[in-house]
Protein backbone atom coordinates (compact mmCIF):
# COMPACT_ATOMS: atom_id res chain seq x y z
CA UNK A 1 0.00 0.00 0.00
CA UNK A 2 1.69 3.00 -0.74
CA UNK A 3 1.93 5.56 1.77
CA UNK A 4 0.50 9.48 1.49
CA UNK A 5 3.95 10.30 1.58
CA UNK A 6 5.05 7.99 -1.10
CA UNK A 7 2.04 8.99 -3.58
CA UNK A 8 2.90 12.75 -3.02
CA UNK A 9 6.54 11.76 -3.52
CA UNK A 10 5.51 10.28 -7.06
CA UNK A 11 2.89 13.18 -7.97
CA UNK A 12 6.39 15.25 -7.63
CA UNK A 13 8.39 13.22 -9.78
CA UNK A 14 5.82 12.86 -12.81
CA UNK A 15 5.69 16.70 -12.48
CA UNK A 16 1.90 16.94 -11.26
CA UNK A 17 1.12 19.11 -8.51
CA UNK A 18 -1.24 17.66 -5.60
CA UNK A 19 -3.60 19.97 -3.95
CA UNK A 20 -5.20 20.07 -0.56
CA UNK A 21 -8.11 21.45 0.54
CA UNK A 22 -7.06 24.73 2.74
CA UNK A 23 -10.44 24.83 4.34
CA UNK A 24 -12.29 21.87 5.71
CA UNK A 25 -15.80 21.06 3.69
CA UNK A 26 -19.10 21.23 5.62
CA UNK A 27 -19.35 17.34 6.82
CA UNK A 28 -16.06 16.22 4.91
CA UNK A 29 -14.08 14.08 7.16
CA UNK A 30 -10.86 16.03 8.72
CA UNK A 31 -7.69 15.26 6.87
CA UNK A 32 -5.55 13.10 8.52
CA UNK A 33 -2.35 14.83 10.50
CA UNK A 34 0.92 13.47 9.52
CA UNK A 35 4.69 14.70 9.35
CA UNK A 36 7.47 13.53 6.46
CA UNK A 37 10.44 14.63 5.42
CA UNK A 38 10.06 15.79 1.98
CA UNK A 39 13.13 15.59 -0.48
CA UNK A 40 15.79 18.94 -0.65
CA UNK A 41 13.83 20.50 -3.64
CA UNK A 42 17.41 21.29 -4.92
CA UNK A 43 18.63 17.66 -5.43
CA UNK A 44 15.11 17.11 -7.13
CA UNK A 45 14.91 19.59 -9.06
CA UNK A 46 18.03 18.44 -11.06
CA UNK A 47 16.53 15.54 -12.35
CA UNK A 48 13.94 15.30 -15.31
CA UNK A 49 10.33 14.23 -13.66
CA UNK A 50 10.96 10.85 -15.84
CA UNK A 51 14.37 10.27 -13.78
CA UNK A 52 13.05 11.04 -10.54
CA UNK A 53 10.29 8.78 -11.01
CA UNK A 54 12.67 6.02 -11.90
CA UNK A 55 14.79 7.07 -8.75
CA UNK A 56 12.22 6.82 -6.56
CA UNK A 57 10.80 3.15 -7.83
CA UNK A 58 14.12 2.00 -7.50
CA UNK A 59 15.04 2.86 -3.67
CA UNK A 60 12.93 0.51 -1.78
CA UNK A 61 15.01 -2.33 -3.97
CA UNK A 62 19.11 -3.03 -3.75
CA UNK A 63 20.28 -3.43 -6.87
CA UNK A 64 21.35 -6.83 -8.11
CA UNK A 65 24.89 -8.01 -7.75
CA UNK A 66 26.01 -7.94 -11.24
CA UNK A 67 26.44 -10.92 -13.21
CA UNK A 68 30.10 -13.09 -13.86
CA UNK A 69 30.55 -12.59 -17.22
CA UNK A 70 30.33 -15.74 -19.15
CA UNK A 71 34.34 -17.41 -20.64
CA UNK A 72 34.41 -16.37 -24.19
CA UNK A 73 34.05 -18.88 -26.55
CA UNK A 74 37.65 -19.99 -27.87
CA UNK A 75 37.75 -19.40 -31.93
CA UNK A 76 38.42 -22.39 -33.99
CA UNK A 77 41.43 -23.10 -35.41
CA UNK A 78 42.68 -24.24 -38.59
CA UNK A 79 40.43 -24.11 -41.72
CA UNK A 80 37.20 -23.78 -39.30
CA UNK A 81 38.68 -20.47 -38.05
CA UNK A 82 39.23 -19.07 -41.68
CA UNK A 83 35.93 -20.07 -42.48
CA UNK A 84 34.33 -18.46 -39.69
CA UNK A 85 35.88 -15.46 -40.43
CA UNK A 86 35.02 -14.93 -43.31
CA UNK A 87 31.31 -15.55 -41.95
CA UNK A 88 30.62 -18.84 -44.20
CA UNK A 89 30.25 -21.32 -41.00
CA UNK A 90 27.04 -22.76 -40.51
CA UNK A 91 26.75 -24.21 -36.88
CA UNK A 92 26.48 -28.00 -36.78
CA UNK A 93 23.41 -28.04 -34.67
CA UNK A 94 21.22 -25.12 -34.43
CA UNK A 95 20.09 -23.06 -31.13
CA UNK A 96 17.18 -24.08 -29.62
CA UNK A 97 14.80 -20.97 -30.61
CA UNK A 98 13.58 -19.09 -27.14
CA UNK A 99 10.07 -19.73 -26.60
CA UNK A 100 8.09 -17.14 -27.51
CA UNK A 101 5.94 -15.29 -24.15
CA UNK A 102 2.71 -17.03 -24.16
CA UNK A 103 0.61 -13.84 -25.00
CA UNK A 104 -2.38 -13.38 -23.04
CA UNK A 105 -6.19 -13.23 -22.92
CA UNK A 106 -7.81 -10.34 -23.93
CA UNK A 107 -9.75 -9.21 -20.70
CA UNK A 108 -13.22 -8.79 -21.85
CA UNK A 109 -14.34 -5.33 -21.20
CA UNK A 110 -18.14 -4.86 -21.27
CA UNK A 111 -19.26 -2.40 -23.95
CA UNK A 112 -21.16 0.57 -22.89
CA UNK A 113 -24.68 -0.08 -23.16
CA UNK A 114 -27.71 2.26 -23.94
CA UNK A 115 -29.15 3.95 -20.95
CA UNK A 116 -33.23 3.50 -20.71
CA UNK A 117 -34.88 6.46 -21.98
CA UNK A 118 -38.28 7.73 -20.81
CA UNK A 119 -39.84 10.94 -19.48
CA UNK A 120 -42.22 11.06 -16.69
CA UNK A 121 -44.57 13.43 -14.71
CA UNK A 122 -44.93 12.90 -10.79
CA UNK A 123 -47.05 14.30 -7.87
CA UNK A 124 -47.53 13.47 -4.46
CA UNK A 125 -50.68 13.78 -2.69
CA UNK A 126 -50.35 15.24 0.56
CA UNK A 127 -46.92 13.50 0.70
CA UNK A 128 -48.67 10.46 0.79
CA UNK A 129 -49.71 9.00 -2.71
CA UNK A 130 -47.42 9.36 -5.82
CA UNK A 131 -49.08 9.73 -8.90
CA UNK A 132 -47.11 9.24 -12.15
CA UNK A 133 -48.12 9.93 -15.87
CA UNK A 134 -45.78 9.31 -18.39
CA UNK A 135 -44.69 11.85 -21.04
CA UNK A 136 -42.86 14.72 -21.95
CA UNK A 137 -45.68 17.28 -20.75
CA UNK A 138 -47.90 17.74 -17.70
CA UNK A 139 -51.31 16.21 -17.62
CA UNK A 140 -53.55 18.63 -19.40
CA UNK A 141 -56.47 21.06 -17.67
CA UNK A 142 -58.73 18.73 -18.95
CA UNK A 143 -56.47 15.67 -18.09
CA UNK A 144 -55.99 16.83 -14.24
CA UNK A 145 -59.67 17.88 -14.12
CA UNK A 146 -60.99 14.61 -14.61
CA UNK A 147 -58.24 12.92 -11.75
CA UNK A 148 -59.04 15.47 -9.46
CA UNK A 149 -63.04 14.29 -9.96
CA UNK A 150 -61.64 10.41 -9.89
CA UNK A 151 -60.00 11.02 -6.44
CA UNK A 152 -62.99 12.66 -5.36
CA UNK A 153 -65.49 9.79 -6.11
CA UNK A 154 -63.21 7.32 -4.66
CA UNK A 155 -63.18 9.66 -1.09
CA UNK A 156 -59.03 10.36 -1.67
CA UNK A 157 -59.60 14.16 -0.68
CA UNK A 158 -56.06 15.95 -0.45
CA UNK A 159 -55.57 19.10 0.87
CA UNK A 160 -54.14 20.75 -2.21
CA UNK A 161 -54.56 19.17 -6.03
CA UNK A 162 -51.68 17.31 -7.48
CA UNK A 163 -48.95 19.70 -8.60
CA UNK A 164 -46.59 17.75 -11.27
CA UNK A 165 -42.68 17.73 -12.05
CA UNK A 166 -40.95 16.29 -14.43
CA UNK A 167 -38.59 13.67 -14.07
CA UNK A 168 -36.28 11.84 -17.38
CA UNK A 169 -33.83 9.98 -17.67
CA UNK A 170 -30.71 9.57 -18.39
CA UNK A 171 -30.33 12.62 -16.40
CA UNK A 172 -27.05 13.46 -18.19
CA UNK A 173 -26.44 12.67 -21.65
CA UNK A 174 -23.45 10.63 -22.84
CA UNK A 175 -22.51 8.90 -20.02
CA UNK A 176 -21.29 5.10 -19.94
CA UNK A 177 -23.73 2.99 -18.91
CA UNK A 178 -23.18 -0.78 -17.61
CA UNK A 179 -26.59 -1.85 -16.60
CA UNK A 180 -29.24 -0.06 -17.85
CA UNK A 181 -31.90 -1.14 -15.84
CA UNK A 182 -29.94 -1.23 -12.39
CA UNK A 183 -28.74 2.34 -13.16
CA UNK A 184 -32.33 4.05 -14.45
CA UNK A 185 -34.03 2.68 -10.72
CA UNK A 186 -31.52 3.93 -8.81
CA UNK A 187 -31.70 7.13 -10.92
CA UNK A 188 -35.82 6.99 -9.83
CA UNK A 189 -35.23 6.12 -6.13
CA UNK A 190 -32.54 9.07 -5.98
CA UNK A 191 -35.20 11.34 -7.70
CA UNK A 192 -37.58 10.40 -4.60
CA UNK A 193 -35.35 10.12 -2.19
CA UNK A 194 -34.57 13.84 -2.70
CA UNK A 195 -38.29 14.62 -2.28
CA UNK A 196 -38.45 12.94 0.62
CA UNK A 197 -36.78 15.51 2.50
CA UNK A 198 -39.35 18.03 0.85
CA UNK A 199 -41.76 16.11 3.20
CA UNK A 200 -42.43 13.15 0.49
CA UNK A 201 -43.17 10.06 2.46
CA UNK A 202 -45.18 7.81 -0.24
CA UNK A 203 -47.64 5.03 0.80
CA UNK A 204 -48.85 4.17 -2.60
CA UNK A 205 -47.97 4.84 -5.95
CA UNK A 206 -50.78 5.25 -9.02
CA UNK A 207 -49.30 5.04 -12.92
CA UNK A 208 -52.16 6.63 -15.46
CA UNK A 209 -50.25 5.68 -18.27
CA UNK A 210 -47.92 2.90 -19.75
CA UNK A 211 -44.36 3.35 -20.94
CA UNK A 212 -42.39 0.57 -21.68
CA UNK A 213 -38.88 1.32 -20.12
CA UNK A 214 -40.93 2.73 -17.01
CA UNK A 215 -42.65 -0.33 -16.67
CA UNK A 216 -39.25 -2.35 -16.63
CA UNK A 217 -38.57 -0.23 -13.76
CA UNK A 218 -41.07 0.30 -11.94
CA UNK A 219 -41.62 -3.59 -12.13
CA UNK A 220 -45.55 -3.60 -11.02
CA UNK A 221 -46.79 -7.16 -10.46
CA UNK A 222 -49.39 -8.27 -7.92
CA UNK A 223 -50.32 -4.80 -7.56
CA UNK A 224 -46.96 -3.88 -5.76
CA UNK A 225 -43.66 -2.29 -7.49
CA UNK A 226 -41.14 -4.11 -6.24
CA UNK A 227 -38.85 -1.40 -7.42
CA UNK A 228 -40.09 1.02 -5.28
CA UNK A 229 -41.52 -1.12 -2.15
CA UNK A 230 -44.64 -0.04 -3.16
CA UNK A 231 -48.76 -1.52 -3.26
CA UNK A 232 -49.43 -0.25 -6.70
CA UNK A 233 -51.83 0.37 -9.62
CA UNK A 234 -51.64 1.00 -13.32
CA UNK A 235 -54.67 1.94 -15.42
CA UNK A 236 -55.37 4.06 -18.84
CA UNK A 237 -53.73 7.28 -19.37
CA UNK A 238 -55.89 10.04 -18.54
CA UNK A 239 -56.55 10.95 -22.12
CA UNK A 240 -57.86 7.63 -23.04
CA UNK A 241 -60.06 7.84 -19.70
CA UNK A 242 -61.46 11.40 -20.69
CA UNK A 243 -62.41 9.71 -23.91
CA UNK A 244 -63.76 6.38 -23.26
CA UNK A 245 -66.55 5.93 -20.79
CA UNK A 246 -66.15 2.39 -21.18
CA UNK A 247 -62.52 2.73 -19.87
CA UNK A 248 -64.34 5.04 -16.69
CA UNK A 249 -66.65 1.93 -15.41
CA UNK A 250 -63.38 -0.84 -15.58
CA UNK A 251 -61.68 2.01 -12.74
CA UNK A 252 -64.87 2.09 -10.77
CA UNK A 253 -64.55 -1.11 -8.66
CA UNK A 254 -60.63 0.20 -8.14
CA UNK A 255 -62.16 3.41 -6.73
CA UNK A 256 -63.40 1.25 -3.00
CA UNK A 257 -60.28 -0.04 -2.78
CA UNK A 258 -58.97 3.23 -2.86
CA UNK A 259 -61.19 5.09 -0.58
CA UNK A 260 -60.08 2.38 2.24
CA UNK A 261 -56.28 2.83 1.92
CA UNK A 262 -56.54 6.39 1.73
CA UNK A 263 -58.78 6.72 5.04
CA UNK A 264 -57.09 3.68 6.38
CA UNK A 265 -53.31 4.28 5.63
CA UNK A 266 -53.42 0.50 5.33
CA UNK A 267 -51.33 -1.47 2.19
CA UNK A 268 -54.35 -3.40 1.13
CA UNK A 269 -55.39 -2.36 -2.86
Amino acid sequence: MTTEPQRLQYLEAMGLTAWTARYRLPNARETEACEWALPEPEASARQAPGERLHALLDEPGEAPAPAEPEPRAQAPAGPRKARALLGDLVPEEAPAADPEPASEAPTAVAAPGEALRFTLQVACLDGRWLLMVPGEAPPSRQAQRLLVNLLRAAGVTPEAPPAFEAFHWPQVEGLPVQAPLDEARQGLQAFLAGRARRGWAAERLLVFGEDQALASVLAIEAERSSALGLPAWQGPDLEALAGSAEAKRALWPCLAGWREAWHGGGDEA
